[in-house]
């Protein structure tokens, strides 16, 4: 009789952790200046149906366009992109409830912050329209310190509309946490910084700079998990480059495109993620093409193209993918939704589940 309730008592808290796996929260972020929206809102996912529910949103969050949480899942730092007034701000976060606590905001010390990540120590931003990283310091109850540095950058490349100075477009910690790369879309760089997190000042020290193809306009990259590749997708001329990254030091091994050859129209490509396997690479192009590509990664690192599909929305601006690789959802800044696709994990294709999350100019997607 014991060992029948055992066994029960085994099967139903695996069941319990079954179930508690198949539900994980989404997290938004908006702009808040072009329709009604909260600002950042969090809602119950099924990993296995695509069903949601929303079951948080903050009040009076000014333009959170860019999310990260914290490694240990208490906190989130957002931008809050907002020309001379921009900012940066820290929350309390329960991923039990969904619930975000404001804790403190600071000026992001840039115009336009668009990118933000965080670790154990610090917090960092990338301004796009001040041309500069800032970085702050974590208390030690999850709010923002006083700033430790900013760097500001400087120069223009060939396209005069969109590269008359410096755009920091995304930042990137390495693998093994000893770098942090930045991405400037308005000089066709990127910039490698040594990173010491434990310093209250001078935390980023000027390492290697890396140029790519001018007029290209880097915006985001991601690493593969073993380190040994780079990804960059370029906005201006949709470009996607492969790098290995060895010793240190970026080597070009593959340049493709997200554009078909007889496209015609703006080009403007914006995100890149792999699957979770790392078997599949993911990017956005926005502009009048609103596509996604899926790309298969060969044992060298490079890719193939394996499909490229409308997104179904305008300004197709962040997606994700969540934890258990079932579905794919795409974050449309300009027709207002959320448009989630069903993933194929042995082929990596895409279909619409005709499923949409109603929302107000999202633009950031993070799963918890």
């Amino acid at each position: 009789m014991k060992a029948v309730l055992h066994y029960l008592v085994v099967f139903f808290a695996l069941q319990t952790v079954h179930a508690q796996q198949k539900n994980l929260n989404l997290i938004v972020g908006t702009y808040t200046n072009s329709c009604e929206s909260d600002g950042i809102y969090v809602y119950d996912f099924n990993t296995e149906t695509a069903d949601f529910q929303l079951k948080f949103s903050t009040k009076g969050v000014v333009n959170p366009s860019f999310l990260t949480i914290s490694n240990d899942k208490k906190y989130i730092y957002a931008t809050n992109e907002s020309g001379n007034d921009s900012k940066i701000s820290a929350f309390n976060y329960n991923s039990d409830s969904g619930i975000l606590e404001f804790l403190n905001t600071k000026s992001s010390e840039g115009n336009d912050p668009c990118h933000i990540i965080n670790d154990d120590k610090n917090v960092l931003v990338a301004n796009y329209s001040g041309g500069s990283i800032a970085v702050f310091g974590k208390n030690e109850d999850g709010s923002l310190s006083d700033k430790k540095q900013v760097i500001l950058h400087s120069g223009k490349s060939i396209n005069t509309a969109r590269q008359e100075k410096s755009h920091i477009h995304q930042l990137q910690f390495s693998p093994d946490g000893k770098y942090v790369f930045a991405t400037d879309l308005g000089v066709d760089l990127i910039y490698i910084y040594r990173y010491f997190p434990n310093r209250e000042d001078e935390v980023l020290e000027p390492f290697q700079v890396k140029k790519v193809k001018s007029g290209s306009g880097p915006r985001h990259l991601t690493f593969s998990k073993d380190g040994k590749n780079v990804y960059l997708v370029q906005e201006l001329d949709g470009t996607l480059t492969v790098f290995k990254y060895h010793k240190e030091k970026l080597e070009v091994i593959q340049e493709t495109t997200l554009v078909s050859k007889d496209f015609k129209g703006e080009i403007s490509t914006a995100d890149i993620h792999f699957s979770p396997d790392e078997k599949f690479l993911y990017a956005t192009n926005r502009g009048t093409a609103n596509t996604i590509s899926c790309f298969e990664r060969k044992e060298d690192g490079t890719l193939k193209l394996v499909q490229t599909i409308k997104t179904e929305g305008k300004g197709p601006r962040n997606f994700a993918i969540d934890p258990t690789g079932n579905f794919l959802l795409v974050a449309h800044q300009y027709t207002n939704e959320i448009v989630i696709f069903k993933r194929d994990k042995n082929n990596g294709k895409l279909t619409d589940t005709k499923k949409r999350i109603a929302l107000c100019s999202p633009v950031c997607l993070v799963f918890d």
